[in-house]
């Protein structure tokens, strides 16, 4: 099978480092390009990489020359890459994200500059991968030949993931509180002296992201593009010190009578029609122990692609509360 040449829009980041630790070994894709900034470019990619993960950087990509992004259509046309993952900071991603999609790309992002835009497919594959139908308006609509895609915010996944199965019995009302890690943050998004022994009540734009994004993503594609879902979500989101794993605690409101029991199925009967290499069999796992889920105990569920849910219970004011972990 020919593997597709791909390469990373802000490599040498937290994120961009994610990216190239799991494209490195994908039977699919070959790291083709690292894009980085200027003062990045032209050195090899462990010299401007400062790798953070807990493995050892991929040796197939170590040696490789980081390209700048003014090089974007020098590399499609001699190296023939096909994708771009985007990992690059909002306030490059914006513009950048759109010549590469002009050029030619395609372009996933995990930024969240272009995941609102009406022609722009916001997707969690497991959930509503029929959204995809937008890359062609998109690409009619702009005189593209590529196109964007985008992932949503990490705890909207989460979310999103969690609410999908319970659509059947009528959401009117989400309600939910995060504790969220601080790899969320990036390698040096928390000062130490900031999140040791405390938490902290806020992270910018987080919850406008969980009371939207959801929204899309649960929508319904008519005419070119998505309708949102009509039931409300509220919002707090609270940084804690656990290094990777957010936790959930939310509370579902429906709009008929529903049991424990019928959430507990709804999740356990969850399947993915994905066949692809990462994807996990459960997205979502039911855990029946009354103390979890726990980020330690729970994170790398389903190769770290599932989300584990537990302490699911009926609220004394009407509807469900549970707890959801990466």
């Amino acid at each position: 099978m020919r593997r597709i040449k791909v390469g990373v829009l802000g490599a040498t980041g937290s994120v961009g480092q994610r990216f190239v630790q799991l494209l490195a070994s994908h039977p699919w894709f070959e790291i083709a390009a690292l894009f980085a900034s200027e003062r990045s470019a032209g050195k090899e990619y462990r010299e401007v990489a400062k790798w953070f993960l807990p493995c050892e950087m991929p040796e197939n990509v170590a040696e490789m020359e980081v390209r700048a992004l003014s090089e974007l259509e020098a590399v499609r046309k001699e190296e023939d890459v096909e994708i771009l993952f985007s990992a690059l900071p909002s306030e490059v991603a914006a513009e950048v994200e759109k010549k590469s999609a002009s050029l030619g790309y395609a372009v996933a992002s995990n930024v969240s500059v272009h995941r609102m835009d009406e022609d722009v497919p916001l997707v969690i594959p497991e959930v509503n991968a029929e959204h995809l139908a937008l890359i062609e308006t998109q690409r009619e609509r702009r005189g593209w030949d590529g196109f964007i895609i985008t992932n949503p915010n990490c705890s909207s996944i989460m979310l999103t993931l969690t609410l999908k199965p319970l659509m059947r019995f009528g959401i009117e009302e989400v309600r939910v509180a995060t504790m969220q890690a601080v790899s969320g943050a990036g390698y040096a998004g928390v000062p130490s002296m900031a999140i040791i022994d405390n938490v902290i009540p806020f992270i910018a734009k987080e919850e406008e992201k969980m009371e939207t994004e959801p929204l899309k993503i649960l929508g319904t594609l008519e005419n070119g593009r998505v309708k949102p879902a009509s039931f409300s979500i509220s919002a707090s989101c609270h940084r804690v010190p656990v290094l990777d794993g957010h936790t959930e605690a939310v509370w579902v409101r429906f709009s008929e009578e529903v049991s424990v029991d019928e959430v507990k199925n709804a999740f356990k009967n969850f399947r993915s029609e994905l066949k692809t290499p990462f994807a996990p069999e459960k997205p979502l796992i039911l855990r029946e122990e009354p103390d979890r889920p726990q980020p330690r105990l729970d994170r790398d569920a389903g190769s770290g692609m599932s989300v584990s849910i537990g302490r699911i219970r009926a609220s004394s004011g009407g509807g469900v509360g549970s707890g959801a972990g990466e």
